[in-house]
């Protein structure tokens, strides 16, 4: 008898427990979902005198990075099947005759993402007095837009006004990746387009070539990202051209001694001079890293339209190959290999080695090339998940430069 009323006490506390902690499962999702609602209001409402205002202030306008969830893997499998194979194959062909493609569509994915998160507000065009993200001076030297307006153009002929300019960058600078020996990572889809952009933003939010470690780190953080992560997002350096306005004053006049950098091993130092012989150290220093991607070749061999004015043909500039021993030479590995033998070609890459956690992370990396995979593939999908707009959040562009 006591045995049995025992049982029945037991099973009663185990009913009431279980329904306490569906209320309280239910309580809690509610509050996310408010707090998730509030925040994506808030930024949707900000208007830009707010925003430039915040800018100008720290590097603090960004909250956390967007939550993934509401992002599926295989988002157009229904709605258009054939959207991922089809930006797998245009940039896979692109890449036979252009294959500086992929840091041209790496460096497009990273200052989209970095300035109101994983959005294409990167890729509008400046209309009506109303400015464009490709006019601040950090993105004027960007190139690669003909590319994404091509696969856009293909998709739109496919999958009418269904794939997001926004999941087109994020895929195509997944393939680049892997073509040009990185690593391969799983990408949800189902982001949507901004219908603005954010020009002020550019101008404070994107590390320059010579910024300060702290900085860097400072910036990252804002964003969500950690010391580790940040290290092994830079590891993106490995591909792509530097042009020597970019780093000339490090072989020549550091900071205004009329020295050399004294962080550069000296025989870089001497292969960098060769490379740049001090003829147009007029550059403006705030212009950023510009990969070599022929400005009036677009995927289908016509011009392209899209950003002409900011992509006028220029003789060639002199510049160093980040993968100066040859494509696809263990992507990764010679840029920390570089820094720890102080061959790193800009000053904000070499800072790395002016931390002693940001240092043991460049060491581990130079290493061991699969833990260096491994990290920047992880870090490449938070970068992608950045603070994404979804429905019924944003649009979806039918062309990725414009608006209408």
């Amino acid at each position: 008898m006591n045995i049995h009323m025992f049982g029945v006490f037991e099973s009663h506390t185990l009913r009431k427990l279980s329904f306490l902690v569906f209320l309280i499962c239910i309580l809690i999702t509610l509050k996310n979902h408010n707090a998730e609602t509030k925040n994506s209001l808030q930024t949707a409402r900000m208007p830009p005198s707010d925003l430039a205002s915040i800018f100008s202030q720290e590097l603090t306008f960004f909250p956390k990075f967007g939550d993934p969830r509401s992002l599926e893997y295989d988002f157009y499998r229904n709605s258009c099947p054939s959207a991922e194979q089809i930006v797998r194959t245009m940039i896979r062909r692109l890449y036979t005759v252009r294959p500086d493609v992929a840091p041209a569509l790496l460096r497009l994915l990273f200052h989209d993402c970095f300035i109101q998160g994983c959005d294409a507000s990167l890729l509008l065009d400046a209309i009506n007095g109303i400015r464009s993200e490709k006019d601040s001076p950090p993105n004027e030297t960007l190139k690669g837009f003909d590319i994404i307006d091509s696969i856009k153009a293909e998709l739109e002929a496919a999958c009418p006004g269904i794939v997001s300019c926004a999941d087109i960058l994020v895929l195509a600078a997944r393939e680049g990746v892997v073509l040009a020996g990185g690593p391969f990572y799983p990408l949800d889809t189902g982001r949507r387009d901004s219908s603005r952009a954010f020009p002020d933003a550019v101008t404070y939010g994107i590390p320059a070539p010579d910024e300060e470690l702290r900085t860097i780190l400072a910036a990252f953080a804002s964003r969500g990202f950690t010391e580790k992560e940040t290290v092994s997002l830079l590891g993106s350096h490995s591909i792509g051209v530097v042009h020597c306005k970019f780093f000339e004053d490090r072989l020549y006049n550091f900071q205004g001694t009329n020295r050399p950098d004294p962080s550069l091993d000296p025989g870089f130092l001497e292969l960098l001079k060769s490379k740049c012989n001090n003829s147009d150290r007029t550059a403006p220093p705030e212009s950023q890293i510009s990969f070599n991607i022929p400005p009036q070749s677009s995927y289908d061999g016509s011009p392209s339209p899209s950003h002409s004015s900011s992509q006028s043909s220029s003789p060639e500039e002199p510049g160093m190959a980040m993968d100066y021993d040859g494509p696809r030479s263990n992507f990764g590995t010679l840029y920390y290999r570089s820094l720890l033998q102080g061959r790193g070609l800009l000053y904000s890459d070499q800072q790395l080695m002016a931390k002693e956690v940001t240092e043991s992370w460049v060491r581990a990396y130079a290493s061991e090339n699969t833990l260096f995979r491994r990290d920047f593939a992880v870090t490449m999908m938070k970068l992608s998940n950045l603070q994404v707009l979804t429905a019924p959040w944003g649009l979806v562009r039918f062309n990725c430069s414009k608006l209408g």
